[in-house]
C-alpha cells in the first residue's frame, strides 16, 4: 500500500473529493514530519509512536576500497509499533 492507495481508502471511507482526500493524508504526513523535526514525539492510539533517536559518531569502512571513513553524528526516525498492531498482525 502506498500513500495514494490510503488516499483512496480515506475517500472510500468519508466521502468528499479525491484531492480533499490526498490534502488530508498529506497534511497527516507533513504533520509527522514536521513534529519528527523539532525534536517532538508523535503517539497514535493502536497504531504506535513516531520519535527520532540519536546515532553517535562513528567509524566506518568502505567496502569498495577498505578506506576508514568518519561517520558524523546524526538523528535517525524511530518507530514503536503498539500492542494493538502487533496484536493485529499475529
Amino acid at each position: 500500500m502506498n500513500k495514494q492507495a490510503i488516499a483512496e481508502a480515506v475517500h472510500a471511507k468519508i466521502g468528499g473529493t479525491k484531492t480533499q482526500a490526498e490534502q488530508t493524508v498529506e497534511i497527516i504526513i507533513d504533520s509527522i514530519v514536521e513534529t519528527l523535526k523539532k525534536g517532538g514525539e508523535v503517539s497514535m492510539a493502536g497504531l504506535g509512536i513516531f520519535s527520532t533517536k540519536t546515532r553517535a559518531a562513528r567509524q566506518a569502512r568502505n567496502p569498495r576500497t577498505g578506506e576508514t571513513i568518519q561517520v558524523a553524528a546524526m538523528r535517525v526516525p524511530k518507530f514503536r509499533a503498539a500492542k494493538a498492531l502487533k496484536d493485529a498482525v499475529k
